[in-house]
């Protein structure tokens, strides 16, 4: 489904967003990926990793819908990846969560509909399943207005998902590193939130495939 797509991934260069964009432009015959995010000096980097036509570029911030809109002309699929994700730093700075991790979907979703996009897919967490952090809650929050999205798009306009998924090895945020260059510096205890925790792992590559088959689900 994703031949002669145009598909616009929000975050785009976070760790999931260009590992996604590596596939996409290997395995697929996307028409074009555009990269929608605020660092500019990310985009520059990226851009001169990969060098392909099909790739483009859109400074924006999501807590910004106009701008949103702007990036989402002649778009047919989205992948609403932007979010703040530290636990720690959410529970210091709990209005700038709420408003990119909720604020921020809300005006995806708004643009979304505006433009009307074919399918749009959210990535969240297992820490969104019964959060006690601020982080987990605000992404439980995004996800009910995603679901609850697809009530204002009506049955033949855009479909809306969530893809929900564990913490995705050496990204932007896990703690595989931290592990990494504690063994490395002779650590022989690794701290641990809980004894009694369960934690979920998947690999960056499982995690696109996922995304990708989600995008078949959406109907």
């Amino acid at each position: 489904m994703l031949e002669n797509q145009t598909i616009l991934i929000t975050g785009g260069t976070g760790s999931f967003g260009q590992n996604a964009t590596e596939f996409l432009l290997s395995n697929s015959k996307v028409k074009k990926i555009i990269i929608f995010s605020r660092d500019e000096n990310k985009q520059f980097i990226m851009q001169n990793k990969f060098k392909d036509k099909r790739l483009r570029f859109f400074l924006g911030d999501v807590r910004d819908q106009s701008r949103i809109e702007l990036a989402l002309n002649d778009v047919d699929l989205l992948i609403h990846a932007a979010a703040l994700k530290h636990v720690p730093a959410a529970e210091y700075n709990p209005f700038e969560f709420i408003k990119t991790n909720v604020h921020g979907a809300e005006n995806v979703i708004s643009a979304s509909l505006s433009k009307k996009i074919k399918k749009v897919l959210m990535l969240s967490t297992d820490k969104a399943c019964n959060p006690i952090n601020l982080y987990g809650a605000t992404k439980l929050c995004s996800e009910k207005l995603f679901v609850n999205a697809n009530n204002y798009s009506g049955t033949k306009g855009t479909l809306f998902g969530v893809v929900r998924y564990g913490n995705v090895i050496s990204s932007r945020g896990s703690v595989i590193p931290l592990f990494k260059n504690l063994i490395k510096d002779g650590q022989k205890e690794l701290p641990l939130t809980h004894k009694d925790m369960t934690r979920f792992f998947i690999t960056l590559p499982e995690a696109i495939k996922f995304v990708i088959n989600c995008f078949n689900l959406l109907k």
